[in-house]
């Protein structure tokens, strides 16, 4: 890409979007970093309330000679502070119709993999937010903004929550979980590579364009993930988790609790993402990076 672009990276305080903060300026492109509070960066800043902002007008000012928006903006849990339906959708929605009247060239919009095409793939608040702000995207004028919506399989890096989560896990003596957990499969994609990729795809001339899922390298059960990095804090020694493969319904009861405490990572949209399986051809991001995407095993002791 010889030309530099203006990008606004939405949720460039985040575990996803520092990365691809990092990205776009390692590539040689201006970025300004959008997010409620500012960074501890030399990068313009522009303040965004991603709980509030569901007007187009809001936008506009915030938009002018930008070439392409990043939004890397999610939440895993519904809160008063963050709630899911204006963070996934009603702002979304009023950025993307925003970029189209003040002719903003490209979006690219971090999605996830396996929220399926509607409540009968996957019936989460989660899934059916995501889904509608793709739909918002599909909505705009073919005279608008170029798109493409990423579903990438779980994303993992240091300092994410997946990351955290699935270290803990490592951590335990025995693992404890729904059976249909356990075995549910996941496709896991180191987050610099995915930082790349955007960084690829920024480019309002791509021709990748619409909603396209990919997943990491290999495929690999949850309890193979965690075996993965159980090996890695011991220095290599290949040695799988100790398993207690609970009934699926003490994981339905279990994430019914986790509902009603609202810190907690495990929650009834939790253990239904994690039941269902988030693969995909690992093709489309072999080909963004010109290589093959990174292997867990070769980065599981950065986490």
């Amino acid at each position: 890409m010889s030309t530099s672009l203006n990008v606004l990276v939405c949720g460039a305080n985040g575990f996803i979007g520092s990365r691809i903060a990092a990205a776009l300026l390692q590539a040689g492109h201006r970025v300004s970093c959008g997010s409620a509070t500012r960074l501890r960066t030399d990068l313009p800043h522009v303040p965004i309330d991603f709980a509030r902002d569901t007007d187009p007008a809001t936008w506009l000012p915030r938009l002018q000679g930008l070439d392409t928006v990043v939004n890397a903006v999610g939440v895993l849990r519904d809160s008063p502070r963050r709630p899911m339906r204006a963070v996934h959708t009603a702002v979304p929605a009023a950025l993307f119709e925003a970029c189209a009247q003040a002719g903003v060239r490209r979006i690219v919009q971090i999605s996830a993999l396996g929220i399926g095409r509607s409540d009968d793939d996957n019936p989460t608040q989660y899934a059916h937010t995501k889904r509608a702000a793709e739909a918002a995207l599909e909505a705009l004028p073919a005279s608008g903004p170029s798109w493409i919506a990423l579903r990438p399989s779980v994303v993992l890096g240091p300092g994410g929550d997946a990351a955290q989560l699935f270290r803990t896990l490592a951590a335990l003596p025995l693992l404890t979980m729904p059976g249909p957990a356990l075995d549910a499969k996941l496709q896991p994609i180191y987050v610099e590579d995915l930082a790349r990729a955007v960084a690829v795809l920024a480019d309002p001339g791509s021709p990748c364009r619409g909603v396209v899922e990919f997943g990491g390298a290999r495929e690999m059960t949850l309890a193979e993930l965690i075996a993965t990095l159980r090996s890695a804090r011991r220095a290599g020694t290949a040695r799988a988790a100790q398993l207690v493969r609970l009934p699926a319904w003490m994981g339905v009861l279990s994430a019914r609790a986790g509902d009603f405490l609202p810190g907690l990572p495990w929650c009834t949209d939790t253990r239904v993402m994690l039941e269902l399986d988030n693969v995909a051809s690992n093709a489309p991001l072999a080909e963004w990076l010109g290589r093959a995407p990174r292997d867990l095993r070769d980065f599981a002791a950065e986490l």
